[in-house]
Formats: structure tokens, sequence, C-alpha cells
């Protein structure tokens, strides 16, 4: 049967489908980014090789032991993972060019590799001599890390049958492309099809793939939307590049907490753990100074400290200036209306600046009573206690409530040498709390103010 074929309109940047030609994308609304791409009408199925054939069951009755996890080797991958690979899972890593996902997970090959497990890396992006020439500076040379350059996606399935590895890694999904498609490698039926494809061949072999994406301007994964929806896990590299420290941060995970972070710092010979983030980002934290706050705040699993400064000076222009980094601008204009309200601090004819320290983003309810402490620091030019913390939610008219993992909270601000906490006056209990911790339980931010200064 002849194949007929037709041509619609895809954004290269959602993957919304269009017949005909439009100038603005009405799903994402980027501008420019429609591309004409041929479609097969024909039914072309599912390839023998990639179908389960298994019949139906009671749920009851299906085999369900705990298998073991592929460790990575490096702690702070783990801990993204949710503990390590789980056998035939998908694991998506987007994030900017040049941050360091191809580094970072052919470091991950080489430690899997160094315990005598066969891995592969294939790559459509650089030859074997530049990944070589990687390999070298990283200390990635173990004969068990299989090297394959291919854009085919018929060629590299039917290379990982033969070899049968423990861990594949693809870099990346957008250089992969099957004949099947009239398309161009990277358009989004291309980058479909191929991640389709690779995914079931994760589940039909057992063996754990991660797919390196490309991201598109605004920092999402290019492609089409339902990608990230067909793999088991999405991870997102994220930096400042005028940092050293790279944070790799789960965003979806069907075998692990989401929202756990992994910190890393860009060194010559690839990436290091940071085993302790609390420390790092707070070793620069300038003593007595006005505006500077420490914060307990919860990444996933674990509490990291975090420093929020602020600077608030009289303004001379007709518009005084907000602006805030690393928290939800229109939050902090939310707390400053709190705090000119409840508190009579007269914040309306002055500029504010706020940022946490390190370029660290932290969303989060408990940051309120911080943003507050350290507006209301800058403001009357008196600095908070070098050993205190501060967290809590903050209402509209001013009370302060209360929020989840406290205990957790306080025990990492004791671990790191603070002993004095303000928080929130709720039911939590003080009988798990480490030796040398005080406590200040406040009700609005009026009793803040007071313990404060």
């Amino acid at each position: 049967m002849l194949k007929k074929s037709k041509s619609q309109f895809f954004c290269q940047n959602c993957g919304h489908q269009s017949f005909k030609w439009l100038g603005k994308c009405p799903s994402c609304g980027e501008w420019n980014q429609f591309a004409e791409e041929e479609i097969s009408t024909a039914v072309t199925g599912i390839d023998a090789g990639l179908q389960f054939r298994e019949e139906t069951r009671p749920l009851c009755a299906v085999d369900a032991e705990d298998r073991e996890r592929i460790a990575t080797g490096i702690g702070e991958m783990d801990r993204v993972l949710g503990g390590g690979l789980v056998c035939g899972s998908a694991v998506l890593v987007g994030g900017d060019p040049g941050i360091g996902k191809s580094t970072l997970l052919l470091q991950v090959l080489q430690r899997i590799a160094e315990r005598g497990l066969k891995v592969l890396y294939v790559t459509g992006e650089e030859s074997a001599r530049q990944v070589k020439l990687r390999g070298t500076r990283i200390g990635a040379s173990s004969a068990n890390l299989l090297i394959m350059v291919e854009v085919a996606l018929e060629s590299i399935m039917e290379q990982i049958r033969e070899v049968n590895p423990q861990v594949v890694v693809i870099d990346s999904i957008q250089t992969v492309y099957t004949s099947n498609l009239a398309s161009a490698p990277g358009s989004v039926g291309q980058v479909r099809e191929a991640s389709g494809k690779l995914i079931l061949l994760a589940k039909k072999l057992d063996i754990p793939f991660f797919l390196i994406g490309h991201v598109t301007k605004d920092g999402s994964i290019a492609g089409p939307k339902v990608l990230e929806h067909m793999v088991d896990t999405v991870l997102y590299f994220e930096a400042d590049f005028g940092h050293a420290y790279r944070i790799i941060r789960s965003m979806k995970n069907r075998y692990g907490p989401t929202n756990e972070i992994g910190v890393f710092e860009m060194r010559d010979t690839g990436l290091a753990e940071v085993s302790n983030p609390s420390a790092f980002f707070l070793a620069e934290r300038p003593e007595g100074a006005a505006g500077s706050v420490v914060v307990p705040s919860m990444e996933g699993t674990r509490p990291i400290l975090v420093e929020i400064q602020s600077l608030v000076n009289p303004t001379y222009l007709g518009m005084p200036r907000r602006t805030a980094m690393g928290v939800e601008p229109n939050r902090v204009s939310l707390l400053i209306a709190v705090l000119d309200k409840i508190c009579g601090l007269n914040l309306g004819n002055h500029d504010v600046f706020l940022n946490v320290a390190g370029g660290i983003k932290a969303d989060e309810p408990a940051m309120d009573l911080g943003i507050v402490s350290s507006l209301a620091s800058s403001f009357q030019n008196r600095p908070v206690a070098e050993h205190t913390v501060v967290f809590g939610e903050v209402g509209l008219t001013g009370e302060v409530r209360g929020i989840s993992r406290m205990g957790d909270r306080i025990k990492e601000a004791a671990r790191m040498g603070f002993s004095h906490c303000i928080i929130p006056k709720t039911n939590f209990s003080d009988d798990t709390l480490p030796a040398g911790i005080k406590l200040s339980r406040v009700t609005n931010i009026r009793e803040l103010l007071a313990r404060l200064f």
C-alpha cells in the first residue's frame, strides 16, 4: 500500500500542531517557531521487538519484589534519583548549554563501569575523539565504558540489543532520527518518535536510560511537552553562571521524592559533589551586617540554610524600585505592604532590593518570616543576632502561620552552629530538640520585631 503523505505545521518550542503557519504559537506564545513537517497517514504500528505480549492477570498475582537499585557512585545524584537508578526507567536530563549535563553523565557511567558493569554512551553531537578528550580530563577510562557515535535510531537500538549494557546514555535525544519520518532531526515528530521507541526498549530490556534534552529560551526542555509525561524521571540542571556551583533538581520522579536537589561544584576535573550545601552557601556570609538573615529552606527532603539579604534605601525617583532575586517578587511586595500596615514601617518611599545569596531559588512559604526580618533589619539599620535563624509563613493580617518539617529545619540549624530559632507558635513538640538550641515562638510580626531588636 502506498503511503499518502501530507504536511502540517509544528511549533518547534512546545510541539503545538496546526494546519497552517502561524506567526505566534497559541500554546507557548513564542514567535516564528512554526515549521512545516511531513506526516504519514499510514498506520505503521509498533515494532514486534518492542511489544510486551503479556496476558491479562489480576494485580494481586503480579510479582513485585523490590529489586536493588543501581547506585551511580555519586551521592548527590543518588539522592536526586531517590536512592539510585531503577531498572527499566527512563530519565530525562535538561539544562542550559555548557552547564555540565554530558560531563556529569559521563562521570556517572565511569563510576558504574568501575564496579564491573557494562555501560554505553551514545552521542550524536561529538566525535569519539572529542569524548575521549573530555573523558581523560575527568578520569573516565574504564574498559567497561563503551562509546557509540550514531544518530540513526534503528542502528542505536540494534547495538543496544547486541551489547546488552546495564546503563545507556543518549546524548542528545534531539540528534536522533528515524527513517520512518521525513522530517529533520530535532523536529517535534522525530523527538516524539525516537523517545517513544527508546523508552519502550528500556522497559522491554529492563535497562535504565538517560536521555539528554536541549532546552528552549525559557529553560524548558525542547520538543513536545508529552515527552516529560512519557519518561519516569525529569531532572533539570540549574546554575548561575557567575558561580561555580550547579544544582540538579528532580521535577518529576515516579520512584522517589520530587523537588529533591543535588549540589555540585564545577572544577577542572569535572563536577564534584557538595555534601554540605548549607556550609557552602553560608561560607561568605558577612558578620554583623544589617539586612542579612539566615533561613532554613526545604529542598525536597533536605533542609538547606540560605542567606537572605536586603537593601532598603530612600528613593529619589517618583516610583520606588522593587527588585527581588531568588524569591517571588509579588510575594515580596505583599510582605512590604503587611510591614507598612501592621508595623508602621514606611517603606512606600524606599527602594527595596532583596536577594538570596549564592543565586539559589527558594520559593516556599517558610521564607516569609526571613524576608520580613531582613527588610526590617535593613530599614532600621540594626543587624539580626549572628546565631539566629528565622522561618515561618506570614498572613495578610500579620499573623505567623506554621509550616512543615519544622524539626528537620531546627536540627539543620543546630548542626551548623546556630543556637536561636524564631519559629511560629504551633503545636511543635520540644522533646526531640538537639541540645543547646533555644526556641522563640511568635504569633505575629510585631512579636517578631520585638524578639529581633
